[in-house]
């Protein structure tokens, strides 16, 4: 039977297929079947079909006279539409439909779309190793990934790539599908690169072997000071509970006596993986999470099991309205068993599991199979409408109009819903994971003219070309030296204003001063990231973060609140979240 996961990486909604995704000629034997398979294969997710798995004989005929109808229409479309239709097309347009009526959360996706969302979650792939960025329909390595097939082969920062094998990747729309696909195959294989680096006139042919490349969920683990460990996790993957029990040994081997776990924009992922996070702050059996479905073939507990790293000292745990799923089973079970401190602004509130069930075409179904519930007893499900799904993605739209990202009193929670923690603090379901302490979003730095230089990209650009005009020294610089020494002064930001005009951003002085430290942080990080990644292990970009980490306000704030934590796992901080900033 197929495991029990969250999948959501997009928590606003359903994965929708593009239009004429499906292509290919018509073939109506295989589009005819498609439905069946859904009915049976998707239903049973591997069960034996019988009466009593579909809820006695009057389902099964109601379901059998649906298929039959079905299939009538299809055949009558085939044989007698006025004009030639692609089957396989109506086919995933009406699964969609279908599907509207039900949750927000259960989705159909078509071959492409599922290999590509299952990619997110699976501890690696087969490419040649390089992270690229796209700017003015041009491709350029950010990085070539450590100990990658690329880096071994002489690819670097900065590189243009202007051709893989025989197809071009200069002019036109190049989009990011476009490079996976000529850029990934089977380990094993040969790719030619045409490559245009800096400063050089000629372009250069590479051959890379395509590797297996792994990919990471833990994005940075380093230690803040003395004692004080952050660590952030960016979604809940398979690999993603071996990274983050050896970033946990590795902090307390180097004297970590209390913790900031960031969630924030994590979307979730595999929901054992988060129970099993979960469980090495937690003492004893307690529960951690459980599920209720339709009947008991979903209904699971899940109990802490084992003796965490980290089952003592203050624990700060940062969400936001990003922070979806896996994640708010990790925040509530913390949060239930008053073993963290929750920080930020209130999560997503998405409390429904998916169950994948791969069809025979490679399509997939996420079929929603049952809630879940944090220990208290709350489902965070924030409330939706069968079939109105429009609404349900506006939630956040809402809140930002509320003034909920920027005022605690906005936050309406629904008294109701009022559970209490083992400590007998209350909190609140249906609607995520209120923080304790509340942290209002800083946006003193945002501007129009800001987001004009992200949507030109011209904040990456510049690191990327400072980072290699000034490669040899650098690389020679410890992150220390670094931090100290490296600042973007004024004639570098004079010059990074001239290229953010010549590329079509008009100048605005009074936004440009507003948002100045903000970009000269981002490109600072950058840079460290640029000359910093491929030194690290396990892909994290401790040094982007310890840079970035200077101008977050949340970030900076969530580290004052140890006193707090350490009271609240003493049992003398009793206040009803949230606290005010």
């Amino acid at each position: 039977m197929d495991k029990e996961h969250e999948f959501d990486k997009e928590p606003a909604g359903r994965t929708h297929t593009p239009d004429g995704a499906a292509g290919g000629r018509i073939q109506n034997n295989k589009a005819t079947v498609r439905m069946p398979m859904l009915l049976g294969i998707t239903l049973a997710g591997g069960m034996l079909i019988g009466a009593t798995f579909f809820g006695g004989a009057k389902s099964l005929n109601n379901i059998g006279r649906g298929y039959t109808k079905y299939r009538e229409i299809l055949q009558l479309i085939e044989n007698n539409y006025v004009d030639t239709v692609n089957t396989d097309e109506l086919v995933d347009y009406s699964i969609e439909k279908m599907l509207h009526k039900l949750d927000p959360h259960t989705a159909y996706m078509n071959p492409q779309d599922a290999i590509a969302a299952r990619s997110q979650l699976e501890g690696g792939f087969d490419g040649i190793g390089v992270e690229f960025n796209i700017y003015k329909d041009t491709v350029y390595v950010v990085t070539p990934i450590s100990g990658g097939p690329s880096e071994t082969a002489g690819i670097l920062s900065g590189d243009r790539i202007i051709k893989v094998n025989d197809t071009p990747l200069v002019g036109g729309k190049i989009e990011n599908s476009m490079v996976f696909k000529a850029l990934r195959g089977k380990r094993g294989t040969d790719v030619k690169m045409t490559i245009l680096r800096k400063g050089e006139k000629e372009p250069k042919v590479f051959t890379v072997t395509r590797d297996r490349i792994p990919t990471y969920s833990v994005d940075a683990a380093y230690m803040v000071d003395p004692k004080t460990g952050y660590i952030k996790v960016n979604r809940f993957s398979e690999t993603t509970y071996d990274e983050f029990k050896t970033a946990l040994a590795s902090l307390k081997a180097q004297g970590m006596t209390r913790l900031l776990m960031d969630l924030r924009n994590n979307p979730g992922g595999y929901m054992d993986r988060a129970t099993s996070i979960a469980d090495e702050f937690i003492a004893g059996n307690k529960l951690l999470v459980y599920t209720d479905g339709k009947d008991n073939r979903y209904d699971r507990q899940t109990h802490a099991r084992i003796a965490g790293q980290f089952e003592e000292g203050p624990l700060v745990v940062l969400v936001d309205e990003g922070s979806a799923s896996a994640s708010e089973i990790v925040a509530g079970a913390l949060q239930d068993h008053d073993r963290a401190l929750i920080a930020g602004r209130r999560s997503f509130g998405k409390g429904l599991v998916q169950m994948p069930v791969q069809l025979s075409d490679g399509s997939e179904l996420r079929l929603t199979i049952s809630r879940y519930y944090t220990p208290s007893g709350r489902s965070i499900q924030k409330p939706y409408v069968m079939g109105q799904e429009g609404d349900y993605e506006k939630d956040l739209e809402l809140r930002s109009k509320r003034g909920e990202y920027y005022i605690a009193d906005s936050i309406k929670n629904d008294p109701k819903l009022k559970f209490k923690t083992d400590g007998g603090r209350v909190v609140y379901g249906g609607g995520g994971i209120t923080p304790d302490y509340f942290i209002p979003r800083d946006s003193s730095w945002q501007t129009p003219y800001l987001i004009q230089l992200y949507g030109k990209n011209v904040i990456r650009e510049f690191a990327m070309e400072y980072a290699n005009d000034n490669r040899a020294k650098l690389d020679k610089m410890s992150f220390e030296d670094f931090d100290r020494t490296v600042t973007m002064n004024d004639e570098q930001m004079n010059r990074f204003v001239k290229d953010a005009t010549a590329a079509g951003v008009k100048f605005n002085e009074k936004e440009y001063n507003r948002s100045k430290n903000y970009i000269r942080t981002q490109i600072k990080a950058l840079v460290a990231r640029s000359v910093y990644q491929k030194k690290n292990k396990a892909g994290q970009n401790n040094e982007f973060f310890k840079v970035i980490g200077e101008s977050d306000d949340t970030y900076q704030k969530a580290l004052k609140l140890f006193d707090r934590a350490g009271k609240l796992e003493s049992g003398t901080f009793t206040y009803n979240a949230p606290e005010r900033k």
